[in-house]
């Protein structure tokens, strides 16, 4: 890690981190992870528990797009926000009676993580220096692997009593809302608001949006089904619960193969980290009852998946610097609203064709993104595709901010919110 971090800048980038870490790996992506025992005693259907998990990344679609309009106005506003909705809407869902009060409070609690990833890489923006934007990035972004562990680590110590569990990820959600919050009072005002984005930057990026698409339905069926297929292979609870586990130390290891992916385009790292997790679907879905072979699927699916939304963030930061907090709700909502339709489609299939066909489909729709990446008319730097300050002041009819340079460092260098 370089030199240049103070100390407060460390503190800051560990209360973003935790903040990722409670909204998507301890509130958004848990419920695949406690979906078992919530069916055991809730009665939650299998088709049931794909709507919920597709409603829920509908709601992120909404967190985030509210990012998108905001985020370069209100950052701080939107932590708050973000803390705040996961951590009330996990203490709902460890409170819920029933079916209908669980599944209402686990679609509002994923809106959190919508809101906390605009917020947050602007927030890097202001307050980290241009030479170690890039690396302050990926430290706040690889929060999703060790919120996964620990989010495993609760299950381990306390299923079959998932409320209980739910009721931690709450209170650390909104500890870590107020711990960010105070430490980013001093941000930096990032310079000048950029022009909105217009049609020229929305056609600069419609091929990456529709990879992410792909992606996002590709791989919904391990976040929703992933434990629920090593359940029905007859897996132990210590099994399948370690599995979820590794999901998380796979995403956790980004940042430590940072330094090589860094080196990369952000097209090229897309199709290395879509190919990687389209393996790991496929892998996952023909043999669960391995506990050898499932558990490095899952570490591989942790790591790709995680590094593929860093390839999101700097393929957007590639296309244009100046608006990348927008892009990086635009690209996500993208991934989610994919997410949402994998989550309805895999909940259907696994009723009619069971968990083995069900993965090789999502492996199949993922690796068509990793493939859609390098081939056919190229979407990136050097190809074209670039929206300039003055193309995005013609399409939106707004000032052109001042082009400046990814994190000031070269543009291929990816970042992560």
């Amino acid at each position: 890690m370089k030199r240049s971090f103070s100390l407060r800048q460390w503190v800051f980038l560990g209360s973003g981190l935790a903040l990722i870490a409670a909204t998507y790996g301890l509130v958004r992506l848990a419920f695949g992870l406690f979906l078992p025992d919530v069916q055991r005693d809730l009665g939650l259907r299998p088709d049931a528990a794909g709507w919920v998990s597709a409603g829920a990344s509908a709601m992120y679609c909404v967190g985030a797009v509210v990012g998108f309009l905001v985020a370069a106005r209100v950052p701080r506003g939107l932590v708050a926000a973000a803390a705040g909705v996961a951590g009330v809407g996990a203490l709902a869902m460890a409170a819920a009676p029933g079916t209908w009060s669980f599944g209402i409070a686990a679609v509002v609690a994923s809106t959190g993580a919508g809101l906390a990833s605009p917020a947050l890489v602007q927030l890097v923006s202001r307050a980290v220096p241009g030479p170690v934007q890039g690396t302050a990035q990926a430290v706040v972004n690889s929060g999703t692997g060790p919120g996964l562990v620990a989010a495993g680590a609760l299950a381990l110590v306390l299923l079959p009593d998932w409320r209980t569990a739910w009721a931690w990820s709450g209170v650390f959600a909104l500890v870590v809302g107020v711990v960010l919050l105070v430490v980013s009072r001093r941000s930096g005002s990032g310079g000048g608001r950029p022009a909105a984005p217009g049609t020229a930057w929305f056609a600069a990026h419609r091929r990456v949006i529709a990879l992410a698409l792909l992606f996002g339905a590709g791989s919904a069926v391990v976040w929703t089904y992933g434990r629920s297929a090593l359940v029905d292979a007859g897996a132990p609870v210590v099994v399948s619960v370690s599995a979820w586990i590794a999901l998380g130390v796979g995403g956790a290891a980004v940042a430590v193969t940072a330094r090589w992916t860094s080196g990369l385009r952000a097209r090229t790292l897309w199709a290395v980290t879509a190919g990687a997790v389209a393996v790991a679907v496929v892998t996952l879905g023909v043999a669960p009852q391995s506990t050898a072979v499932a558990m490095l699927a899952c570490a591989v699916f942790g790591w790709g998946y995680t590094a593929a939304t860093g390839a999101l963030i700097a393929w957007t930061t590639e296309l244009d610097a100046a608006r990348s907090s927008a892009g990086t709700s635009a690209l996500f909502v993208a991934l989610v609203l994919g997410q949402a339709v994998g989550a309805a489609a895999s909940g259907a299939l696994v009723g009619t064709a069971g968990y083995a066909a069900t993965f090789m489909v999502g492996a199949l729709v993922t690796a068509a993104s990793a493939v859609l990446a390098v081939v056919g008319k190229r979407s990136g730097p050097g190809s074209g595709a670039r929206v300039t300050a003055a193309d995005a002041a013609r399409s939106s009819g707004c000032t052109p901010a001042t082009p400046r340079a990814p994190h000031g460092a070269p543009s291929r260098r990816p970042a992560a919110p």
